[in-house]
């Protein structure tokens, strides 16, 4: 599964939900992550709203609800699996 994850340095929630996709070993994942500061574009749409994570599938871009900071390795896997339908 690859994922793109808009994120910006400092971001401590990026940085847990990072942490957290980092730790799945349930499925294989490919993770970019994508720093808002780098594009201006970026910057405007997610600014507010970071982290912020979509899954590609032919080339498309689909988004992920937003996970709680709360939630577990196992929490993230498996809400990931059900958005995904993997």
């Amino acid at each position: 599964m690859h994922l793109i994850l808009y994120s910006k340095p400092g971001c401590h929630l990026c940085e847990g939900l990072q942490e957290k996709l980092e730790q799945i070993t349930d499925f294989p994942l490919e993770l970019e992550v994508r720093d808002i500061t780098t594009q201006p574009e970026w910057f405007d749409r997610y600014q507010y709203e970071i982290p912020v994570l979509f899954a590609v599938r032919n080339s498309s871009a689909i988004p992920i609800p937003r996970f709680s900071p709360r939630a577990s390795v196992q929490q993230v896997a498996r809400m990931l699996q059900k958005s995904c339908k993997i």
